[in-house]
């Protein structure tokens, strides 16, 4: 997904992805420790993702702290 549709998504859908991410990651880094995985380069395509998610979380975060000091 690219940033523009990330920041499309409500707060839960993000969280879902997240977690989505999160496992994915997990799940490469078994399968490349194992040898199952012949791409190792998608273990660092799937932690990029969870950087973007989590930046937009920040983002977020932000956006609510600035709103409220106003």
């Amino acid at each position: 997904m690219s940033m523009q549709e990330l920041r499309g998504l409500t707060d839960e859908q993000l969280r879902e992805e997240l977690q989505k991410a999160r496992r994915e990651v997990f799940n490469l880094r078994f399968r490349a420790m194992t040898r199952q995985l012949a791409n190792t380069h998608q273990v660092g395509h799937a932690r990029k993702q969870v950087a973007r998610l989590l930046t937009i979380q920040w983002e977020r975060r932000l956006a609510a702290v600035s709103q409220q000091e106003q």
